[in-house]
């Protein structure tokens, strides 16, 4: 029994540290030094919410970009449901929705190389990836400029616009956000 009160009160003292002054202390470092990535990196055009630059969007018209397919559930890029296929590369399903992308993206996109690039049949591990390679975008280009009725020139010159490049080389790939890119195309 005298050893209850000091396990009581390092209970508490603990759950008033981890559960009340660490979280408000990261949420006020946060909101202090990174405010936009805090409240969720959210994207607006014209003071409406158009989306998250971490969270894909679904585009399927011709005259917007498109991303990475999402494997996120029912809905496509549900955060609530974040997460891969988790299909083997030997398993028939998989094969099997990668030849149907493979196949509607061709269709939609004709006048464009053969070659598909991988990320646009691929979902990522999380399913929600916003991001692109700019080879991909390029690739959807010429879909762009005869929906839109612009110039190809023009449309890859706002892909080159819109690249995101690491620091360093070594660091990473450039990357292209789909949304930043529709929000930029939606602006011509």
């Amino acid at each position: 029994m005298s050893q209850l009160r000091p396990a009581i009160l390092l209970l508490l003292l603990l759950t008033v540290i981890s559960g009340v002054v660490y979280p408000l202390l990261t949420t006020g470092l946060a909101q202090g030094l990174f405010p936009a990535q805090a409240n969720g990196s959210l994207l607006e055009k014209q003071g409406v919410v158009r989306g998250s630059a971490l969270i894909g969007q679904s585009f399927t018209q011709p005259g917007y970009f498109w991303g990475r397919p999402s494997a996120s559930g029912d809905r496509p890029y549900n955060p609530l449901a974040s997460g891969g296929s988790n299909l083997a590369a030997s398993n028939p399903a998989l094969d099997k929705a990668i030849a149907e992308r493979v196949a509607a993206l061709r269709a939609a996109n004709p006048q464009a190389p053969t070659a598909v690039p991988v990320e646009l049949v691929t979902a990522s591990a999380s399913g929600l990836d916003p991001d692109i390679s700019p080879d991909a975008a390029r690739w959807q280009a010429p879909r762009i400029a005869a929906s839109r009725q612009i110039p190809l020139a023009q449309v890859e010159a706002l892909i080159d616009q819109q690249t995101h490049r690491p620091l360093m080389p070594f660091l990473g790939n450039p990357t292209v956000n789909v949304l930043q890119l529709n929000l930029a195309l939606s602006d011509l």
